[in-house]
């Protein structure tokens, strides 16, 4: 029956994105531990890191999926992040659902100031971390705007709806987390067939530093500049001519 190849789907599923969580470092939370965090901690590690259950964060992602999904303008959705690391993942997040993207400073009075030029009224507002984007949280909290956050061990849950307990401080864990998320709707949307991988890398979602950039691209220029000798000296030899050289000094003695 179609609902138990649903299951079955999602079964498979699961178990493959748990293995990207663990290669992505999803379940490494921090040392300290917030009281309502206890929860979603799988164990505690000898250096005293908190490990956090994968299981409740995939959980917790196909949970904030239905919530993202339940929304019929996508628009109406902000997704922020003031945190570099989430700056391109909510970017490219905002480009496969049709949300609004807030990557850098959030502008305060965005969700309680009407004068200001930049002011929207969104239905729900996703965060990558409530420390970080604590200004953001408060004022959905005024606007009685639901919240949808990633949250390590150490996060504060004030004012957050759906948590997503997962590690928010790595670049490869965000992006990974954003990508499940945005898979999860297309998938609930009817836009991916569930039996259907999805095309798109995780790698497009992970933050690149630019000097990293550069440096790669001087590497490659290194590079190609011998590559471009070895070609112009066959072409130089081809159009080589002799030349003879006459002696008109004085002949030595």
């Amino acid at each position: 029956s179609p609902p138990a190849g649903r299951a079955a789907a999602m079964a498979l599923t699961k178990e493959d994105d748990i293995q990207k969580m663990l290669v992505c470092k999803t379940h490494l939370g921090t040392r300290n531990c917030d009281h309502r965090m206890k929860r979603y901690v799988f164990r505690r590690t000898v250096d005293g890191i908190h490990i956090i259950h994968l299981g409740k964060a995939w959980e917790k992602i196909m949970v904030a999926a239905r919530a993202i999904v339940t929304i019929e303008n996508p628009a109406d959705v902000i997704v922020a992040s003031q945190r570099p690391y989430g700056s391109r993942a909510v970017l490219k997040f905002s480009q496969y659902t049709g949300t609004h993207a807030m990557a850098g400073r959030w502008m305060p009075g965005t969700l309680t100031n009407q004068i200001t030029t930049k002011y929207l009224e969104p239905r729900l507002l996703i965060v990558t971390d409530p420390r970080t984007d604590s200004q953001a949280v408060k004022e959905a909290s005024y606007a009685s705007i639901p919240v949808v956050a990633l949250v390590d061990t150490d996060s504060p849950l004030e004012n957050v709806d759906i948590a997503i307990p997962a590690n928010n401080k790595g670049k490869e864990s965000i992006a990974l987390l954003y990508w499940l998320l945005a898979r999860e709707v297309q998938y609930l949307r009817g836009s991916l067939p569930r039996n259907q991988d999805w095309d798109v890398m995780v790698d497009s979602f992970f933050w690149r530093d630019p000097e990293e950039l550069m440096r790669q691209d001087e590497m490659e220029q290194e590079f190609q500049a011998p590559w471009t000798q070895q070609q112009q000296q066959p072409a130089a030899r081809k159009g080589h001519h002799r030349v003879e050289i006459v002696w008109c000094g004085a002949t030595p003695a």
